[in-house]
């Protein structure tokens, strides 16, 4: 017979090591590396184990929220606009031309925003940074040694990974990621990870160096001139954030207007200069691809302006998406938009709320940034830029790691800056263990 003691005793012991602090950092690590690790993880044991590591994951962490559920400040957990952005998602199965790939995919979507919520529920944003600094380590890490394997020592790609090898003609590679602009990305935001890192002190100076070299050389061989336009923008914004951190208070917001207005002035500039700044960035081919599908939907775009085809996140194998790679002569995956494939896929009414989700996180993590005192708040602002100009040209914010960041940075940016809160209670939100750090 089963001792009743030595039951309770175990089931006691595991609900404080799933509750426990060191569980919860685990399990983060577990999250944001297999958030960025889907095309490696997809490419080895296929959707069926992709899908079980998620199943399993989803229930690591819901055990963790369970045995934490105390601790957890459940009120106004979620900003609006992911809800509704997501529940719009849901409701476009209902007028999708493929229902039943629509509501996978919806699946698809809210179970890496759920990731994305635990993350953010259950670490301070300091610990956030630590995490995506160790991860992208790794990841950047393996993915140079296996482009120096591939392209060096037995000179042939990796097909299964879909590794080209071609380290030693300096690039373009792609690493664990599949493609040069996915890897372009994941090392932009490792390197402004790696720069908060070294600016808070929370790793050794020489292995922030070393984080930093890694991911601007990754930068550099992943050849994506798409991640080059996004570094700028994130080198502009931290030059800026640098600025208004210094400024008195009392003048703060109208250094803030200025800077509205420069920015406005920038994106105008930028538009009536597109093809020259294209020509040197030598992205021709590129932009030409991207225009190429961009005039294909809007043949479809028509049809249905308002509410879209249905969401399906990735682009399945079925009609209207195969037309448009048969029309354009190659496969794709995506708008090579965020904004218009968001446009395309739920309509003019979900676009509209996309980019209400980025803007209102980014206008929340910008005025943190600029106006607490530590540094880790210019973590979220930073990595919202990133995925807000990177969103032009491709869809990596609608799923897997970059939607898991994007929710993360929200979540935190709206718990630390609730309009909700401060309506309540009639005064700002108090200062959080980061600001006190």
């Amino acid at each position: 017979m089963t001792d009743p003691a030595a039951g309770a005793h175990l089931s006691r012991a595991l609900r404080e090591f799933v509750g426990s602090a060191r569980f919860a950092q685990a399990l983060t690590l577990l999250a944001v590396g297999f958030a960025f690790s889907t095309h490696a993880v997809r490419s080895l044991i296929g959707w069926p184990g992709l899908v079980a590591a998620l199943v399993g994951l989803l229930v690591l962490c819901g055990l963790s929220l369970v045995a934490r559920w105390r601790a957890v400040e459940w009120y106004g957990i979620l900003p609006i606009t992911i809800l509704v952005f997501v529940g719009w998602c849901a409701a476009s199965v209902l007028w999708s031309s493929t229902p039943g790939a629509t509501a996978l995919r919806v699946v698809y979507l809210v179970a890496f925003a759920v990731i994305g919520v635990y993350v953010a529920l259950m670490r301070d944003t300091i610990q956030i940074v630590r995490a995506f600094g160790d991860v992208m380590r790794v990841l950047l890490g393996v993915s140079i040694g296996l482009e120096v394997l591939a392209g060096i020592l037995i000179d042939a790609p990796i097909a299964v990974l879909g590794i080209q090898g071609n380290i030693a003609n300096l690039g373009p590679i792609q690493g664990v990621f599949g493609s040069r602009n996915l890897l372009g990305f994941v090392a932009l935001i490792a390197l402004l990870t790696f720069i908060v890192e070294w600016r808070t002190k929370i790793v050794q100076r020489g292995r922030a160096i070393g984080s930093i070299v890694l991911a601007a050389l990754c930068i550099v061989l992943s050849g994506s001139p798409t991640t080059w336009v996004a570094l700028g923008a994130a080198l502009l914004a931290l030059a800026a954030l640098y600025g208004l951190r210094r400024a008195a208070p009392a003048s703060r917001w109208r250094w803030q207007l200025v800077l509205l207005a420069a920015g406005l002035a920038a994106l105008v500039t930028a538009w009536i200069l597109r093809i020259r700044i294209i020509e040197l960035l030598d992205a021709r081919a590129e932009f030409d691809v991207r225009l190429d599908v961009w005039r294909e939907l809007s043949r479809y775009l028509n049809q249905n302006p308002l509410q879209g085809w249905g969401w399906v996140g990735a682009w399945p194998d079925t009609a209207p998406y195969t037309w448009i790679e048969l029309a354009t002569g190659r496969p794709h995956s995506s708008a090579l938009s965020a904004y218009i494939d968001v446009y395309f896929q739920v309509g003019v009414i979900g676009a509209l709320m996309f980019i209400a989700l980025v803007g209102v996180a980014l206008v929340r993590a910008w005025l943190l940034a600029s106006s607490r005192r530590s540094v880790v708040y210019v973590w979220p602002a930073l990595m919202l830029v990133v995925i807000a100009v990177t969103s032009f040209a491709e869809s990596f914010a609608l799923g897997e790691g970059g939607w898991m960041l994007l929710v993360v940075c929200a979540v935190k940016a709206a718990r630390d800056m609730s309009w909700r809160d401060a309506l309540a209670a009639g005064r700002p939100p108090a200062p959080t263990h980061e600001e006190l750090t």
